[in-house]
């Protein structure tokens, strides 16, 4: 009798055990080698009286776990932007972003985790009805939240905080450059986001 109940508690504790594992290995995390990739798509328009605007954008981010901890990657986006005042346009732009970023995760291996970003961004404008290029360079610092709600799929949450940046404004004889330094002290201006890792 005794050893039946000690092979049904084996049993039981083998079981609890194997069923905790699968429990943690379902809820997601990040470990060294893992990958991952995420985004932005937006189309909008307005229209007031004769005023039209449409704008188009997408930047596709990908990430490499090259430890526990430390993640880098890179990005790529294209924008549109048009507007026009009746049959006349008056803004007509399109800007192609190269960037790379660096991140650190404080508890990657668990469903949820806080994480820094380090980027840096270089975005050509085109501006095709003044016919002249725009060059900005882009330097953030922010912080963000990964929950992952299945194995693959985790949301983020992302906050701006610190960003530079810089613009040549077409880079002609007498027009000065823009440069720009902000505190994103809004938390109003969160973005959110869905990673898929693989």
């Amino acid at each position: 009798m005794k050893k039946v109940l000690f092979t049904a508690a084996a049993l039981f504790a083998f079981g609890f055990a194997n069923a905790q594992e699968e429990a943690t290995t379902s809820t997601g995390g990040f470990a060294q080698g893992d990958m991952f990739m995420s985004g932005a798509v937006s189309i909008g328009s307005e229209k007031e009286g004769d005023v039209k605007s449409s704008g188009f954008e997408i930047e596709p981010k990908f990430g490499y776990f090259v430890t526990e901890n430390i993640a880098i990657g890179g990005k790529l986006g294209y924008t549109s932007y048009k507007a026009e005042n009746g049959s006349f346009d008056t803004a007509d732009m399109s800007g192609l972003t190269v960037g790379a970023f660096g991140r650190y995760y404080m508890t990657p291996a668990s469903q949820f985790s806080l994480f820094g970003e380090l980027g840096f961004d270089y975005t050509t404008w085109d501006n095709k009805l003044a016919d002249y290029q725009e060059n900005e360079m882009g330097l953030g610092l922010g912080l963000g939240l990964s929950y992952f709600v299945s194995s693959n799929f985790s949301i983020e949450a992302t906050w701006a905080g610190l960003g530079y940046t810089s613009n040549d404004n077409g880079g002609g004889s007498g027009v000065d450059s823009t440069n720009t330094f902000g505190l994103g002290a809004d938390l109003r201006a969160i973005s959110f986001g869905v990673n898929y890792k693989f």
